[in-house]
């Protein structure tokens, strides 16, 4: 990947008049404002890295129908792996304290990172990205990660879902306000029948009941939201892997003395749940299903990507179910149903 300007240099333009001079850079001049616009919407600038099915020269994507399918495939695996946090980090917590869990969840992760952005010597990105990758690594490497593990130690998996519930929608108001998407109305209204039938499922499940960790779990929506919505961003002008490897890589300033810190104050007892859970929430959560989130979100546009988490919970519900032991209510097929349409109709609305 290439991180400088891609404005096209006069002097490397052959002209034969002072006239076709006078042109070349004038055109020069142009395509260095346009480009240097893009990069502050989050559109690609120049010949640098465009989403496939882009337009050359325009910054805009226009997809074709195997490249949104694509895009929603790899959206989709990147929820599916999210889907399995929640339950591997209950069993990581079986074994580590909260704190350990997530320091050392991001040194792996960022082990793993670092490891392939050296193996194929990938430059250190341009100054004008590292802000949006702080706020990539604050939201979704350390920030959300954080405020769910400790809602987690007295939430259960049913009830922390609450917050996937709520993400699609909170991440499709953080693009309209930061990138300017502006979904039709149809998307709106299909977002928040989703959003609103994932709600109620998961609070009917809970009990209804509120708990001090709804706080950590509030907080950790907003944050999560505004990484992912960043992360989207810079995906359109990088690639998708690169954004979470280097947030990832940002962190370790951080992460590497709170993981040492950490691990000397909360006793750790090694079991085959606990090196599991820790192992996929660094390895599958942290960095692969961000990889194939991040590239989906490019292809097929943040919002109609992020309207494919209100299958989540479900999914979570599911996964809780078969690796954690607990009861699934007999709600759970029709609330599958109904957040099955409301993606359904996100993905076929306009904008």
């Amino acid at each position: 990947m290439r991180v400088e300007s891609s404005a096209i240099d006069g002097t490397g333009i052959a002209v034969s008049s002072d006239t076709d001079r006078a042109s070349a850079a004038h055109a020069g001049t142009g395509r260095s404002t346009a480009d240097a616009r893009a990069v502050s919407d989050g559109t690609p600038a120049g010949p640098r890295h465009r989403p496939p099915g882009s337009t050359a020269g325009t910054g805009r994507r226009n997809p074709s129908p195997t490249d949104r399918r694509s895009g929603t495939l790899q959206a989709a695996l990147g929820v599916t792996a999210f889907s399995l946090t929640f339950p591997a980090t209950a069993w990581g917590l079986e074994g580590f304290g909260p704190w350990s869990l997530v320091a050392v969840r991001c040194v792996l992760a960022a082990v793993v990172a670092g490891g392939c952005l050296l193996a194929l010597r990938v430059p250190v990105p341009a100054r004008r990205h590292l802000t949006g990758l702080g706020v990539v690594a604050a939201g979704v490497v350390f920030g959300f990660p954080l405020l769910t593990t400790l809602a987690l130690q007295t939430s259960t998996t049913a009830h922390a879902a609450v917050v996937v519930g709520l993400l699609p929608l909170t991440t499709a108001l953080f693009s309209a306000l930061r990138t300017g998407a502006r979904p039709s109305r149809m998307f709106w209204l299909a977002a928040c029948a989703g959003a609103a039938a994932v709600i109620a499922f998961t609070v009917q499940q809970s009990g209804g009941a509120l708990t001090g960790a709804d706080a950590y779990l509030f907080g950790a929506l907003l944050i999560c939201a505004a990484g992912y919505t960043e992360g989207g961003r810079l995906a359109r002008v990088m690639p998708g892997w690169q954004v979470i490897g280097w947030a990832l890589v940002l962190c370790l300033p951080l992460s590497v003395p709170g993981a040492l810190v950490a691990l000397s104050y909360e006793p750790v007892h090694l079991t085959a749940h606990s090196v599991t859970g820790l192992l996929w929430v660094a390895v599958g959560s942290q960095f692969l299903g961000l990889v194939v989130w991040y590239r989906g979100m490019a292809s097929i546009g943040i919002p109609k990507a992020s309207q494919l988490q209100l299958a989540q919970p479900l999914l979570t519900l599911v996964w809780s179910v078969l690796l954690l032991g607990e009861r699934l209510t007999p709600a759970a097929p029709l609330t599958a149903a109904a957040v099955l349409v409301c993606i359904a109709l996100t993905q076929r609305a306009r904008g």
